[in-house]
This record gives C-alpha cells, structure tokens and sequence, in this order.
C-alpha cells in the first residue's frame, strides 16, 4: 500500500462514522483475544494497524479544528472526544491484552526482532502507566478522569483561541504607526468612513510587529495586557486539570503526576530534571544581568515587560547595525521553502515534488518525497496567519511508515503549521530571521518522521520517541538556519534576486546569540514553572504564587500583577507537555551536541550527517534516543555543547 490518503472529512457524519469504527474496533478486540495461540504476528500486529487507521480517521477533523476553526469543527470535535477518549481509556486498561502481551514478549523472547520488542515492551509500559493491572473501580475512575481531562485541555484551547481571536487595537494617527514595517502596515491597513486606519490584533505576526517596533509606548502596553490576561476562565481549568492529574497519579501508585511523566521519558528521576534546569540557571544568570544593563542603557529607564521587545530592538540594531526589516526582503516564504529543499537534499538526499493536490484552504500545499528516486512520504504545509486558526507552529504526523499484515508498505505524511505573515497579490510573505529558525524546527520533526524505515507503526517516525527526546531533531536542524553556506542557498531579494551579501549574514550569525541568557531564564523558568507544579497539588492563588517564587530567580524584569501567563500556556495544559516543558532544554543538549560535529566536520562533506540520517531519522522510536545518540556519536551527550550553542559558556 503506497496510496497516500485525503486530507479531508465530513463534518456531518463524522460522529455516527465515528462510533462505526469504534465499535468496529471493539468487535475485533474481542475477536482477537479469543485467539488460543497469540502471537505478535496474530495478535499484535492487528491491534497495532487497527489503532493506526482510527488516528488516520480522527487526525483530519483534529487538524481542520486548528487551522479552519469555526463552530461547526467545534462542536463535532468537542463531541468526538467522549468517544475517543473512552475507546482508547478501555484499551489501554484492558487486563487480557496487557497479559496476552507479557506473554508473548516472553514466549517469544528470542524469535522476535528489536522493533517488535520495542513494541512489547512500550505497550507493556503504557498498559501499566494505564492502570491496566488495577481493580474494575479504580479502572472506571480513571477512565472518567481521562474523558473530563481531554474536554478540559480542549475547552483550554478553545477559549485562547477564542480571546485571541476576539481582540483588535485600531489605530487611527499615523504617528502611532511610524517604525512598523511597510509589509505588515499593508496587513494592518484598512479603510473606513473614509479614514485610513489600521488593526492590530493578537495573533502573532500582528502583536509581534507592535510589540517589537511600535513606538507608542502606551499602545504597546494594552497590547500587552491584553495577551497576558487572554481566556480569564483557563484559571479555573487550571485548577481541575491540576487536580485530576494529580488524583490520576496517586490512582496509578505515583507520588505525584511529575514522577508519573518521567516513567516513560530520557530524564531518569525528579531531581535529575530540577539539578539539569537549576544549573543551568546558575549558568545563565551573570550574562543575562549584563544584558539587561546594556537594553535598560539604551532606554535609559528600568524597563518594564512591554518595553523589552522594542528597546531590544534598538539595541540590536546599535550592537551590530541590523536591521531584521532589512532582512525580511531576502526572506520570501516561498524562496525559503524551496531552499530549504534544497538543502536537505543536498544534506540527506531528500528530493521534494510539488504536488496538485486540492486542500482545506488556498494557501496549503502538498508535496510528495522522493530518496534515490524512490517515493517515500508527502508532506502538507501550511504556512500562513489567518482568522480561524491557532497560533504557533507545529507538526502532526498522519500516516506512519510501517508495513501492513500482509507486508505491504505504507507511506508516511505529516503536515507543518506556521503562523507567518499572510501574502497577498502583490504583496508577498516576507519572512523574519526567527520565522526561518521556526520553518527549520518543524521541518526536523517532519522529516524525523517521514523518513522512518521502521515497520512496526508504534514505533516508527516519532512514535514511540521518548517526549524529552523528540525536539532533538527539530532543534538540530534549525541551527543550520544560521549557517552562511546554508542562507545562501536560499537568501535572495525577492525583488532585485540578489544573494545575502557576506556582511549581512556576518551580521546576523553575530547576533544569533543576542539576549540569549535573557531567552535562556525565560525558558528556563516555563520549565521549572512547569515541573514544579506537577509535583505537588497546587489550586487558585498557589498557582500564581508559584510562579512569583521561580519568577524571583528568573526573571530580572518584574512582570505587572495582571501577567497571568499560566492562562496561555498552551503546551502544559492543552498540549502534550505537562511535567514535560523541561524536555525542550533536555533534547537541546543533544541536538547542539550533535550539530557542532556535523559543522566541524564540514556541513555537506559531513560523515556524521550521513549517519544521523541511518541512525536517527530511519531509526525512529525502535530504540531509545540513548541508544540512538550513542550509535551516532559514540558517547554520551555533552551537556556544555547547550551553554556553546547559546554563547554562555
């Protein structure tokens, strides 16, 4: 099988197609367990490709809500949820499956291969991690838990998309305007009554533009107060998602959820986690006080939150005379893609084929994969803004690599989300340096994805990844988005086509590590933020006094009382990276590592690029990243490599 499916779904029958397959499903789980001698082949493989084509059914629908949200994609995704989340709760809690699996694992012990091992041994895992082993009560308990978890984190997300998309600032006096760049005044520019206004907003091209080179300082305030006190009522999710997670733990024999993350992640206990981020405190601190002096220098008053992204700014362009509006002409969205391309080729081989592929919305593509002239997976790029949409970026995978009980193959997808300028006829997107940066990160975790070998589903692409593991490909790719050889194969004016001159480029790699201390704190105290919340049972005030005390030691620009960061912080309480948010930092370590030997070795002559491909990107989850980073490097990671990486050391 090497078909790639549609990217689509029908809204008005997904819930009763929906429950079809589920209890499709449910009728075939029962089938199997009848089997007398149950093997992986017969009893394995099938639960493994069922689950595989029930996510390749509900990820469009997931997917068509983030990127086309409107109330129609709300209503049969928040009702979709119930039915997903106690079809999967019972499967994973299945006592007969878990025992059919220990079984096997043992009986089969010297006959099966590493992929199908790792298979066992994750799921084995999972089934524990899901109380498969416990009474029916406390089985019926979680599985309430779980359903009122994921109508939680999805009611989160709704409600930020929601304010976020609620907001406008209008400005009407040009004077307010002055400094912001001409391509994103096109966006924010309107007529009305006659009089040339124009919005900004809070999605992110929009409020990042103000934020950085608005000149009003009393605008850049609201605009402020209006992102850092987005979705109020997320307190109270807050509360009870932090509540279940903790009753979910101590259900599970966990002291709490934080422990609970780490029984399937790199990092082996809790204070492995807190000594990792608190040194790296210490680390940072000296260089990031300097670096505050010399903004406060240039603003020649304390700053105060709004003010540090726009007298960073100028201080950038004092430092090393540069201009990041300079740059965005050499920055055309499409330009970039396609070097990006080409690129990769030129680093693993990839070759991209645009397809003609018709999708949800205007602005997306599809292209198909090719190695050595052999298709190997389509990816889907979405790339632009617009009403509707989340923020951020991200990548989903759709299909994974594997091979099918009959051993036919099928190929993997995955589709990149960004949020960048939105193009327009004679207007087109122009990209910052850090929208590049941000193109690059997803782009690892797609081709880490796509470029699996592995057959087994479970396991292959960024299945089965170990979740402090998973950035490292996405942060290893992005730091070529620096590299002189690497820019010239893309950075070109859109305008005049002339290539990014030597100095300009010398420029910006100089200040790659602007601020970076600043940006390390910051980072640093999301994660501790993050871990140290699920270590214990925080509720109400606790919350934002926990974040005041980390807040202390991290951050040296005192938040307004009113910043209720928490409310927005998506990746903890929507996302999949609660008692988690560490891992960025984590996986940095080895992507840094890993880069600097690729770099040294000559980026495109490099033997370790050719082994990252082998070993990491076809190896996907069938070993661990442990493992894997030995195999590549041949040794432990090095834990200075993240200090070089962001010039602390």
């Amino acid at each position: 099988m090497s078909k790639f499916l549609e990217f689509r779904v029908d809204l008005d029958s997904f819930i009763k197609e929906l429950n079809k397959r589920v209890e499709k499903n449910n009728k075939k789980v029962r089938k199997l367990l009848k089997i007398k001698d149950k093997t992986f082949a017969n009893f394995v493989k099938p639960l493994e490709l069922m689950d595989e084509y029930l996510e390749q059914f509900f990820t469009p629908l997931s997917h068509l809500n983030s990127v086309n949200n409107t109330s129609k994609t709300q209503k049969v995704y928040a009702d979709s949820l119930p039915i997903i989340t106690e079809y999967s709760t019972k499967l994973s809690q299945n006592l007969e499956i878990y025992k059919a699996y220990k079984e096997i694992q043992k009986s089969e012990k010297k006959s099966l291969n590493q992929e199908q091992k790792r298979v066992l041994e994750l799921n084995i895992l999972n089934f524990e991690l899901s109380g498969a082993h416990l009474d029916k009560k406390t089985k019926a308990k979680l599985q309430e838990i779980n359903i009122k978890k994921s109508e939680l984190s999805n009611n989160f997300s709704q409600n930020l998309l929601n304010s976020t998309n609620e907001y406008k600032y209008i400005i009407t006096d040009e004077k307010d305007v002055e400094g912001i760049p001409p391509s994103d005044l096109l966006n924010a520019k309107f007529k009305e009554d006659g009089i040339t206004k124009y919005k900004f907003t809070l999605q992110m091209p929009s409020y990042i533009s103000y934020m950085t080179y608005g000149k009003n300082e009393k605008i850049r305030e609201e605009l402020y107060r209006a992102y850092v006190t987005r979705a109020p009522q997320n307190a109270l999710i807050i509360d009870e998602l932090l509540s279940l997670r903790t009753e979910m733990s101590s259900l599970l024999g966990f002291d709490n959820y934080a422990s609970y993350s780490l029984a399937s992640k790199m990092a082996k206990d809790e204070k492995s986690v807190v000594d990792f981020l608190e040194k790296l405190i210490t680390n940072s601190k000296t260089q990031a006080k300097k670096e505050l002096k010399e903004i406060e220098k240039i603003a020649k008053k304390p700053l105060q939150s709004f003010d540090s992204a726009y007298y960073s700014e100028l201080l950038k362009k004092e430092k090393y005379e540069i201009d990041e509006e300079l740059y965005r002409p050499y920055f055309e969205q499409t330009r970039v893609v396609d070097g990006m391309f080409d690129f990769l080729n030129r680093l693993f081989g990839i070759t991209f084929k645009k397809t003609d592929e018709k999708l949800w919305h205007k602005k997306a593509f599809s292209y198909d994969i090719y190695i050595d002239e052999k298709l190997k997976a389509r990816l889907y790029l979405d790339l632009e803004s617009r009403k509707g949409k989340q923020g951020g970026a991200w990548m989903n995978n759709f299909q994974t690599h594997c091979r099918d009980e009959k051993g036919d193959e099928q190929l993997a997808s995955a589709v990149i989300v960004c949020n960048f300028p939105p193009s327009k006829n004679k207007n087109p997107s122009l990209l910052r340096h850090d929208d590049v940066v941000t193109l690059f990160h997803e782009m690892g975790h797609a081709i880490h994805h796509m470029l699996s070998n592995v057959n087994e589903n479970e396991v292959s692409g960024v299945n089965g990844v170990e979740w402090d593991a998973v950035e490292f490909p996405s942060q290893f790719l992005e730091n070529f988005a620096y590299e002189p050889h690497v820019l010239k194969l893309f950075a070109s004016h859109h305008k005049t086509k002339e290539i990014i001159s030597d100095e300009m480029i010398d420029k910006l790699v100089r200040s790659k590590n602007f601020l970076s201390a600043l940006g390390m704190l910051r980072q640093l105290e999301f994660s501790i933020f993050d871990f140290k919340l699920h270590t214990k049972l925080y509720q109400g005030d606790d919350v934002q006094n926990l974040l005041d005390s980390i807040r202390k030691e991290t951050a040296l620009i005192k938040p307004p009382p009113y910043n209720k960061f928490q409310n927005g912080f998506s990746h903890i309480f929507a996302g999949g990276y609660a008692a988690g948010y560490y891992s960025y930092k984590w996986a940095e370590v080895l992507s840094a590592d890993a880069f600097f030997r690729v770099v040294d070795e000559g980026i495109f002559n490099s033997n370790t690029a050719k082994k990252y491909l082998h070993v990491v990107l076809n190896g996907g989850g069938a070993k661990s990243m442990n493992t894997l980073f030995k195999e590549l490097m041949g040794r432990e990671p090095n834990p200075e490599s993240l200090l070089r990486l962001n010039g602390i050391l």
